[in-house]
């Protein structure tokens, strides 16, 4: 497979925050490739391990998962394919992959620890977890196989008490200890047979989910596609790799929900509004959160003391996971349209950096973010402009629209003080020597949205506030940074 190439129309367009078209479909290519990519990647390394590592049933299991795939793709063509390069496979690859790799090193190799992980739980506890992760796969490629249409009779393991079909739903059984679930599937109904309980019989809904009068089936939910002919969304609150084990919190980040019946029922409220939320700031973020978003992982309400809880929410992006945005359920339409903005601008920055080397900067951090109270490194405050250049972006149409008039005095606040806070930190990444010319163009081209968003200040009110707020900021953050530690331009 050939990854394509960035192109200097692109980098512009997502150096301004947008992107046509061309542009997103270059995104999605380049990361649908690297899932393929990684998916054969983890297949290669199970045939590579050793039988101790991976017992050659196990490779057999994904070899026979393959080729359900395959019969799949035969039948259902691209849809089939599609199912591989649901964000949160790719968790799951990642993760078979480092324990493949931290299991299985070359000879007189020691694995690198990751930063975050988890301490080293022993020789046999890391196989018995390979193996429920390989495991995984089986029920990903029957899920796939049932909405193609392929009649097939396999073997699935359930581990932690939860069969989780992509797609579908999930089967929860009694007990944490593997169950081995026969599943047999024909003509649209997926029977479920498992020792010592009825067998469950699963019908597949027309496009997505399945439903069952059993009550240890649970059903996938979705939301309606953001635009009228879209496909449908799902909401994400069954996978086992929505957030892996020993996956490190993110700064203000809670954990994955399992939503009950009013909860879904929020996220519809908020959902079915932020298509209207998104258009005054103009068509192509509309087009650009329906062309990358493919799915929404929920998370717990925070309920720490930071600002992000204070005003009931938070979200992030896993780059492993391109196409997923986590949020915990949003208080409204608008909210979740800027999340969506916000995320999904992070998302765009770590396809491009996978793309292209922007710098060669260390991970030390020590530039001022004025979004946030500990210093960040270079890539860290890069990110973080980026995205506070968007919202700034999606406030400024939203507000110079006019149409939503409940909002107007928001969005010209929430402008003011991204743009102020963009701001403040360009002049560090303008000025870092480890740009690499492609990084120097992305950063030149966010300098000049910044400029031109400049034109149309906020009402002097805001635009006063937001100054005096970043100021604020960067006085708090000179005391409780060391001046040795900072960076220079900070």
């Amino acid at each position: 497979m050939i990854l394509p190439p960035l192109t200097d129309r692109a980098l512009a367009e997502i150096g301004g925050t947008g992107g046509g078209p061309d542009t997103l479909a270059l995104l999605v290519r380049d990361q649908d490739t690297r899932r393929m990519l990684l998916l054969r990647a983890v297949l290669e390394a199970a045939d590579a391990a050793g039988a101790d590592v991976c017992p050659p049933a196990a490779r057999e299991r994904l070899r026979a998962d393959w080729a359900l795939l395959e019969a799949a793709e035969a039948a259902h063509g691209a849809p089939a394919r599609a199912a591989l390069c649901h964000p949160l496979l790719g968790p799951w690859a990642r993760h078979c992959l480092q324990a493949l790799s931290f299991t299985n090193p070359p000879a007189g190799a020691t694995p690198a620890p990751d930063a975050g992980a988890v301490p080293d739980p022993g020789p046999e506890r890391r196989r018995r977890q390979l193996l429920a992760d390989l495991a995984h796969f089986s029920a990903v490629a029957a899920a796939v196989a049932a909405r193609a249409g392929v009649a097939y009779a396999v073997r699935l393991s359930v581990h932690g008490g939860r069969l989780a079909l992509p797609g579908l739903g999930a089967l929860w059984v009694d007990g944490r200890e593997p169950v081995a679930v026969d599943a047999v599937h024909r003509h649209g109904r997926l029977t479920l047979s498992r020792p010592g309980a009825a067998d469950v019989s699963v019908f597949l809904e027309d496009g997505f989910g399945a439903w069952s009068d059993s009550r240890d089936w649970h059903p996938a939910y979705a939301l309606p596609g953001l635009l009228p002919d879209g496909v449908p969304l799902p909401l994400e609150d069954f996978d086992p790799y929505r957030a892996a084990p020993g996956d490190p919190q993110c700064y203000g980040l809670t954990g994955p929900a399992t939503l009950d019946d009013g909860e879904r029922k929020n996220w519809l409220q908020a959902w079915s509004g932020t298509a209207g939320a998104l258009l005054p700031a103009g068509e192509g973020r509309l087009t650009e959160a329906a062309t990358l978003l493919r799915c929404l992982v929920p998370l717990a309400t925070p309920d720490r003391a930071t600002a992000e809880a204070r005003r009931g929410s938070c979200s992030a992006t896993r780059s492993e996971a391109f196409g997923a945005v986590l949020s915990s359920t949003p208080p409204d339409a608008t909210r979740l349209a800027a999340t969506l903005v916000h995320e999904l601008h992070h998302a765009k920055l770590a396809v491009v950096s996978e793309m292209v080397t922007l710098h060669h900067a260390d991970g030390q951090a020590r530039y001022f973010a004025p979004w946030r109270p500990d210093p960040r490194p270079y890539d860290g405050l890069l990110q973080g402009a980026y995205a506070h250049l968007a919202l700034a972006d999606f406030h400024q149409r939203r507000a110079l629209d006019g149409s939503d008039r409940a909002h107007l005095d928001t969005d010209w606040s929430q402008f003011a003080r991204y743009h102020a806070q963009v701001g403040a930190a360009l002049p560090a990444l303008v000025g870092s020597a480890e740009l690499t010319p492609p990084g120097r163009r992305l950063v030149e081209f966010m300098v000049a949205a910044h400029v031109r968003m400049g034109e149309h200040p906020a009402p002097r009110a805001h635009a006063v506030r937001a100054l005096e707020y970043v100021r604020t900021a960067r006085r708090l953050w000179a005391r409780r940074v060391p001046r040795e530690t900072r960076a220079p331009l900070a």
